[in-house]
């Protein structure tokens, strides 16, 4: 699975859009006040992903214990301290309501944790590489 995500802001406006193998999907992020980047920040989508990653991942890992989740809620913070600095103190929590009972939800949400795609690449402190783009970007239908 190859997932990809491209923005572009212009005087012209700002694009947003993600894309997973051949699916892709434009996201509705207005630019900032002033029309210069986004509206939301990194931080704030590195936490949304993570919070998606483990709400998506408990109702797959959910399906293959049989348990019906009728609603999930998930929380993400963290801290950053200034400018060039990893995030710390990174902390997620969940709620479920489901018929399931507790230690059943309890499985679920620990194997969920480790399982968590995004939780586990952050874990793992996987590098990031500034690569020069040698030609112009792919076009939005078809992020780079």
């Amino acid at each position: 699975m190859k997932i990809r995500a491209f923005v572009r802001n212009s005087p012209l406006g700002h694009a947003v859009a993600v894309a997973t193998d051949d699916s892709s999907r434009d996201l509705p992020i207005p630019p900032r006040s002033g029309g210069r980047g986004s509206s939301v920040n990194g931080g704030e989508l590195l936490l949304a992903a993570l919070a998606t990653c483990y709400c998506n991942d408990l109702f797959r890992e959910a399906g293959h214990l049989g348990i019906v989740l009728d609603e999930v809620e998930v929380a993400v913070s963290a801290d950053f301290p200034g400018i060039g600095l990893s995030a710390e103190n990174i902390h997620y929590s969940a709620r479920i309501k489901s018929d399931a009972s507790q230690d059943r939800i309890e499985e679920l949400l620990a194997m969920t944790d480790k399982v968590a795609e995004v939780h586990n690449t952050i874990r793992a402190g996987t590098s990031v590489t500034l690569q020069e783009w040698r030609t112009r970007p792919a076009p939005l239908d078809s992020p780079a």
